[in-house]
C-alpha cells in the first residue's frame, strides 16, 4: 500500500509564494498520472494540476501561468509550485495519484490559507 503524504502548506500573504511536496512510500515511476487537488468550503474538491510520466502538464484556468506541477520520479516527490497567490486559493491541498494498475490514491491535505 502506498502512502501519498503532503508537506509546505502554511500562511502566505497574497502575492506570496509556496511550495507544496508530495512524498510516496513507494515509487511514483508507479503512478501514470499525478495530480494536486484542493477544497475550499462550500465547494466540490477541484482539479487543481495533473501531471502525466512521461510529463505532460495541465492546470486549471483559475492557476494557469501562477502554478507549475512537477515530478522528480528519483526522488519520488510530487510537487506545486505556488506563486502570486490569491485569498481565493486559500483551501486544504491534496495529492493524488493513479496507479499503473488503476488504483486512486489520495495523501491526507495540507493546508494553505492566504491572507489579503
Amino acid at each position: 500500500q502506498v502512502q501519498l503524504v503532503e508537506s509546505g502548506g502554511g500562511l502566505v500573504q497574497a502575492g506570496g509564494s509556496l511550495t507544496l511536496s508530495c512524498t510516496a512510500s513507494g515509487s511514483i515511476s508507479m503512478f501514470r498520472t499525478m495530480d494536486w487537488y484542493r477544497s475550499t468550503p462550500g465547494n466540490e474538491r477541484e482539479l487543481v494540476a495533473s501531471i502525466m510520466d512521461p510529463p505532460m502538464t495541465t492546470y486549471a484556468d483559475s492557476v494557469k501561468g501562477r502554478f507549475t506541477i512537477s515530478r522528480d520520479n528519483t526522488k519520488d516527490t510530487l510537487s506545486l509550485q505556488m506563486n502570486s497567490l490569491k485569498s481565493e486559493d486559500t483551501g486544504y491541498y491534496y495529492c493524488h495519484g493513479v496507479h499503473l494498475f488503476g488504483s486512486p490514491y489520495w495523501g491526507r491535505g495540507t493546508q494553505v490559507t492566504v491572507s489579503s
